[in-house]
């Protein structure tokens, strides 16, 4: 038998031809082979016995190759192009495995809890989804959609500085600096919440990073509460004390709250309304006698979060209404999704009893809680406003006695 040194390297382009046919992973019957130069279609007549020169473009039988190969050297096609060239791949079960990588990675996005818990974001997933691959690379784009959601699993904020936020979160103050991909991907996303458009400058990036609670000013973020009586002596119990026992609204800041309380003597359950007017018609009612009550005057601002989390993790069971549109539901997604509140008559059957004849609903995003209710919304097609349905919100809470809260569980979000 002849050593593969032997071997014409006129022969490299059907060694090339060969080693990229045989490497689909697929049957392989036939190789063309070509351009030739003269010189290369000579080689390729006197490996191939052949009476003739072939042309520029040749076709080749590879078991026909594979004979002469055994016969002169002692080995087929697919070991001496692998000897010559390198090992054979097998792109057929690359791409399958590709595949299968990225078809695993859109299924862990579209099943992340952060998803599941504020449905508004699928638009937002789904664009991840078209924009491919960061540097073609599954474990890349996994690692920069991963931190993303970790930081939007934080949000809103009850506060603090973006460097603060991304060194707690992603150990890195830097990686949420103007321009990096880990913050396109969350003011994307929070755009999509919030149903905005993507902001465009730096200013709008500001504006909107401020609005999911990041850098809050600790003056103007305000929350407003009533019916709340701490037993702590800070600068908030005392407000909230005050302002309960003489049947008005606490207005309290978010340097206040950070400034500390109430932490004692909070009460086994509070009511959080999306409109302040519902905050007002409570007080007509009951005066001092005023059941928990906190605000988040639509979209909650970074004070909102702090007091709410802050009664949560006292022990305060939150439950939450607001309206019934499109931004309604995505403001509840957002609340039940950073304070662990409960939907509180927020269910399908609450909107279709309430008789939905107000403005349209705009947008509407799914729910976790109850997933007929946005299609009710949007077959519909008109909200049902807070206000609303407030004065039978407020004959539930008439129960309500500051010792032992409501005699019953209050109703819920399901059906």
């Amino acid at each position: 038998m002849e050593p593969l040194s032997k071997l014409s390297p006129e022969l490299a382009p059907l060694w090339q031809a060969v080693h990229h046919r045989l490497s689909s992973g697929r049957p392989v019957t036939r190789v063309r082979v070509g351009p030739l130069d003269s010189r290369q279609q000579s080689a390729l007549a006197d490996l191939l016995g052949l009476g003739r020169l072939p042309g520029q473009y040749s076709t080749v039988s590879l078991p026909e190759l594979d004979r002469i190969l055994t016969e002169s050297f002692g080995t087929g096609a697919r070991e001496v192009v692998s000897q010559l060239i390198g090992p054979v791949g097998d792109r057929a079960r690359d791409q399958e495995r590709a595949a299968a990588e990225r078809a695993g990675l859109w299924e862990w996005l579209n099943g992340h809890p952060v998803l599941a818990a504020q449905p508004a974001l699928g638009s937002w997933a789904s664009a991840v989804r078209r924009a491919g691959l960061a540097g073609g690379s599954v474990p890349r784009t996994r690692a920069e959609i991963d931190q993303a959601l970790r930081v939007l699993g934080e949000l809103p904020a009850s506060g603090i500085p973006l460097p603060v936020l991304a060194d707690r979160v992603l150990g890195d103050t830097h990686a949420l600096d103007d321009g990096t991909r880990c913050a396109g991907l969350v003011l994307r996303a929070l755009a999509a919440i919030y149903d905005l458009a993507v902001p465009g400058n730096a200013q709008q990036r500001r504006a909107l990073w401020a609005r999911a609670g990041v850098a809050d000013d600790e003056l103007s973020a305000v929350v407003l509460a009533a019916g709340i009586r701490p037993a702590g002596d800070d600068v908030v119990s005392r407000i909230l004390r005050l302002c309960a026992d003489t049947g008005h609204a606490a207005a309290l800041t978010l340097g206040q709250l950070k400034a500390g309380g109430p932490g004692r003597g909070l009460p086994r359950q509070a009511w959080v309304f999306e409109n302040p007017s519902v905050l007002a018609m409570a007080l007509a009612r009951f005066g001092d006698h005023c059941p928990p009550i906190v605000v988040t005057a639509g979209w909650p601002n970074s004070a909102v979060i702090l007091l709410l989390q802050k009664l949560a993790a006292a022990g305060t069971r939150l439950y939450y209404h607001g309206d019934f549109d499109g931004e309604g539901l995505r403001i509840a997604a957002a609340v039940v999704a950073r304070t662990a509140a409960v939907p509180w008559h927020m269910s399908s059957a609450d909107y279709l009893a309430a008789g939905p004849d107000g403005p349209p609903v705009g947008r509407v995003s799914e729910v976790p809680w109850d997933t007929a209710l946005a299609g009710h919304l949007a077959r519909a097609g008109r909200t049902v406003a807070e206000e609303r349905v407030a004065a039978g919100l407020l004959d539930e809470l008439a129960g309500w006695d500051a010792p032992g809260g409501l005699a019953r569980q209050p109703g819920r979000a399901t059906a």
